[in-house]
């Protein structure tokens, strides 16, 4: 077994044997070919989902663009009507929507699953069916938001979406509606991807490749997947909020019934803030791994560069009131808000001075990716200053929402996150086609785009001095901003011929030009080890890594993985397989399967997808009817997924190591999914929580009298019931283990009524106490706390039946009851959550001697 072998130490390969690797080759080759035709589509490997999310980012990313030029013609000449004030809100709210939710994160997920297995070496993710349900909701989704303009319902609110407008459908009809409920189902796609972009770095590297071995890349994506993990639920507790008070008159946001409309400005920038360093990170990451290479030796400091990533994401999240600072709050509050905002350039600036420092130390070699790296560098550093720059609380005041913050905003996300990922379409781009581009053109497009860039976005500092506002539709001569918004707007369109030549240049068709040699780039790390002409299993066989550039100081490394001569070099029981490994020393645990092609992720997408489409106008009945479609396709494809009993309980993965065939508990990727996914969503609780304080704190009279708090003998009655199913879980957990397969069923089903009868009793609390949460803000969260019980409740139940279902038909037994453990896992998330909420329905108002 496992602990038996010293990695270092193992067994030498057995002689090749041509017969043998051609016999082997063809049984992957019919594991892991990707189908052809219309069932192309629902194809599941990272190659193939990968690839589709880059082509649909790209294109929300040209669709964003075109408006962007669009909002640059209306404002090329004062008092220009081109564009209506109406359409004109319409498209800058999606030009900033697009950017921002249908580019900018997406695009980091859509690189991460393409490369991410590649460069560690591993056949596939843990989870590829999950990429590609995420990547079907962010089709679906973006289609729907995006499509709004062309029926002239589009968000007209800004990409922000700020209350008190927002919140009143009579101001932003229809278009608020879609941006809350259409970028929720979108959020949904982001969390699917940090959980499978989470758990793959930690489970999914090689033998031997430790913790603080894994490429720049890697640790790059574990930060932003953590990042998105915190940074967007909170923005989904918000969007609730705001959605019920727009659909069902809840007071969360209106001043006459004692909401608050800062409120969403919290619960917006405690997600926007750290999404600008979500954007960043994986762009800085790309330049990570572009400039060893170049470079030929391994990067300077590569330790400090790891810390002061996970710096930057730390300090993020405490910044989000950098977008605050002219809303009244208080001083003290302003001071500690700025100094994070300005300590945040320490560890980025540590970034920095290591690529300067590896560029000082070695003779780079030119080429089109470290044209775009150089260019990129050079621009974020400039709009890294004038970010320092409204960090200061006076100088924020007189820049807030002027175009000034415009071009900062710009130099940073586009110098930041645009170029650097130009510079790594030039240099993956042999390795996802095994062809190369023109060099000529890339020269062309990045001069044009960087020429355009400075030209469009610099006057505007000047602009924004000047006193020309952020959205402003039209403006008059007399106010002197003519001349630089016409230079701003030819260098917006030269930047997008720019991008037009790049276009070209990726799209051009090559099929008879000579493919590329293998590791054009001469790159020391794992994903240019891919054989030339591409293989659908990735890796030949999964190498054992003990060092930080494989290819460089692995001597045949490349060979040895040719010959089969590492794990899993066959698919004997016609089963794609993955090498499961420790987090922390990349020991081999054991040998998972996981799911091939199947429609079901794209039925549960189109489900999910309508739900939030026909909840958008309000058309309840078709909503519950394709939410239970959702719930379908969703059991189906668990009950066929990955967690099935094996053939045998271990197999001989090459080498002399022997693996087993099934795992459970946090040796599984399934029960880390289950933690992180629970980790996220008890951020949104969170956010719930947050909202509570934030009301008790800025509303003197927010905690009613005695008389109108809900009945604390029912909130206890119903605490106690909610912990008697959680106890229900446990002891089913125990007794499966024993042999119980009857009495374990009997209490998962006995855990159902009670979650309802907890829950009702505290339905009854506020009811009967006469709390109405179209009348004030306590009463509408005391019951938004209830309702996002009763919907985890809801969830519980039907994964009881499932889990009560599964040892029933025999695939939930004593020895394989992953699916057991991972429900007890999620119930001690639940219990947490009804502890919370009876403590702030209970104890906190005794605590302020109210009750």
């Amino acid at each position: 077994m496992t602990e038996e072998i010293d990695l270092s130490k193992l067994p030498p390969a057995e002689p090749y044997d041509k017969a043998r690797d051609e016999a082997q080759r063809a049984r992957l080759m019919k594991v892991w070919e990707t189908p052809t035709g219309w069932r192309r589509v629902s194809a599941v490997n990272n190659s193939s989902v990968g690839k589709w999310y880059l082509l649909t980012s790209f294109a929300f990313f040209t669709f964003a663009g075109f408006l962007a030029l669009l909002i640059r013609a209306q404002l090329a000449v004062p008092n220009n009507d081109l564009l209506s004030q109406s359409l004109y809100n319409q498209l800058f709210t999606l030009h900033g929507t697009a950017m921002m939710f249908l580019f900018a994160v997406p695009i980091f997920e859509a690189v991460a699953i393409l490369i991410l297995p590649e460069i560690l070496g591993a056949r596939d993710l843990p989870f590829p069916r999950l990429s590609a349900f995420g990547y079907w909701c962010f089709l679906i989704g973006g289609v729907f938001v995006c499509g709004s303009v062309f029926f002239g319902v589009a968000p007209n609110g800004g990409w922000f979406m700020y209350a008190p407008l927002s919140s009143n459908p009579d101001y932003s009809g229809l278009g608020a509606d879609i941006w809350l409920l259409g970028l929720s189902f979108i959020e949904v796609s982001s969390i699917a991807a940090a959980v499978e972009l989470i758990v793959g770095v930690l489970k999914s590297r090689p033998p031997g490749m430790r913790l603080n071995l894994i490429p720049l890349y890697c640790w790059y994506v574990l930060v932003v997947a953590g990042m998105i993990l915190f940074a967007f639920p909170p923005l989904i507790a918000g969007d609730l909020l705001l959605e019920m008070e727009r659909a069902f008159n809840w007071a969360f946001f209106d001043p006459d019934r004692g909401g608050d409309p800062l409120l969403w400005q919290h619960l917006f920038w405690i997600f926007g803030h750290p999404e600008v360093y979500i954007i960043f990170l994986p762009s800085i990451a790309l330049i990570a791994t572009i400039l060893p290479t170049f470079a030929g030796r391994p990067m300077v400091g590569h330790s400090w560069i790891v810390l002061s990533a996970v710096g930057v994401a730390f300090l993020s999240f405490g910044l989000w009131v950098h977008h605050m600072f002219t809303t009244g709050l208080p001083e003290i509050s302003l001071s500690f808000f700025s100094a994070a905002s300005e300590a945040v350039a320490v560890p980025t600036g540590i970034q920095i001075f290591c690529f300067i420092a590896t560029m000082l130390v070695s003779k780079v070699r030119r080429s089109v990716p470290m044209l775009f790296a150089g260019g990129a560098m050079a621009i974020f550093v400039f709009g890294g200053l004038t970010g320092v720059m409204v960090a200061l609380v006076p100088f924020d005041w007189q820049a807030h929402d002027s175009y000034f913050v415009v071009a900062h905003l710009h130099y940073t996300l586009i110098g930041g996150m645009l170029f650097p990922l130009f510079a790594g379409v030039h240099y993956w781009y042999p390795f996802v086609t095994q062809k190369k581009m023109s060099d000529r053109l890339g020269r062309w497009s990045f001069w044009l785009m960087f020429g355009g860039f400075n030209l469009a976005f610099l006057p505007m500092h000047w602009t924004g001095v000047m006193g020309m506002p952020r959205r402003v539709w039209t403006y008059d001569v007399t106010d002197g901003w003519a001349v630089l918004n016409m230079v701003s707007t030819l260098g917006a369109f030269i930047f997008a011929a720019g991008f037009v030549v790049l276009a070209v240049n990726v799209l051009w068709p090559r099929g008879k030009a000579p493919l590329v040699e293998r590791n054009l780039w001469n790159a020391g790390t794992m994903e240019w080890g891919a054989e030339v002409p591409d293989k659908p299993w990735g890796v030949r066989s999964i190498p054992y890594i003990h060092t930080r550039y494989p290819l460089w100081e692995q001597k045949d490394l490349l060979g040895e993985m040719d010959r089969g001569e590492w794990f899993l070099p066959d698919a004997e029981e016609g089963k794609r397989e993955l090498i499961i490994t420790d987090i922390l020393d990349a020991r081999p645990l054991y040998v998972q399967r996981v799911g091939g092609p199947s429609y079901l992720t794209i039925g549960a997408a189109v489900c999910l997808g309508a739900v939030f489409i026909l909840a958008t106008f309000h058309l309840w009945a078709l909503t519950l009817i394709f939410g239970a479609g959702f719930v379908g396709f969703t059991l189906w494809w668990l009950w066929t997924g990955t967690s099935e009993i094996p053939e045998k309980p271990e197999k001989a993965a090459g080498r002399g190591l022997v693996l087993p065939t099934y795992a459970q508990g946090n040796s599984s990727p399934g029960w880390w999914a289950v933690f992180i996914t629970m980790t996220g969503d008890m951020t949104a609780f969170m956010g719930l929580v947050f909202s509570y304080f934030f009301y008790w704190t800025a509303l003197p009279d927010f905690l009613p009298e005695a008389a109108k708090l809900p009945g604390f003998g029912w909130l206890i009655i119903g605490l106690a019931l909610l912990l008697a199913g959680w106890v229900t879980a446990l002891f089913a957990r125990e007794r499966l283990s024993a042999g119980g397969q009857g009495q374990a069923m009997a209490l998962l089903v006995a855990g159902v009524p009670l979650g309802a009868l907890g829950i009702g009793a505290w339905c009854w609390a506020a009811w009967s106490a006469g709390l109405d949460p179209t009348a004030a803000s306590f009463d509408a969260t005391v019951w938004v706390l209830i309702l996002w019980m009763g919907l985890h409740l809801l969830l519980d139940a039907v994964m009881r039946l499932y889990v009560a279902a599964r040892i029933w038909r025999g695939r939930c037994t004593p020895r394989y009851r992953a699916d057991s453990v991972n429900l007890t896992l999620f119930t001690h998330f639940l219990a947490l959550t009804a502890v919370v909420i009876f403590a702030l329905l209970a104890l906190f108002p005794m605590l302020m001697g109210v009750a």
